[in-house]
């Protein structure tokens, strides 16, 4: 289920993409690389629009 309308991602990748965003902001400043982080929430997002797409698409039909 969609956080909100407008929103694809359900309430545990919401959460998890914040998660990971203050893991980053923290690794940014002590100077670290957030590569890896950024790929995990861009995968989480990608998967996130997929499974909504999808939803959409089943709608339409």
């Amino acid at each position: 289920m969609a956080l909100t309308d407008k929103d694809p991602h359900n309430a545990r990748e919401m959460a998890r993409v914040v998660y990971l965003g203050f893991k980053a902001t923290r690794r940014q400043a002590r100077g670290q690389s957030t590569k890896a982080i950024e790929r995990e929430v861009d995968r989480i997002r990608e998967k996130a629009q997929a499974r909504e797409d999808a939803k959409n698409a089943a709608r339409r039909k």
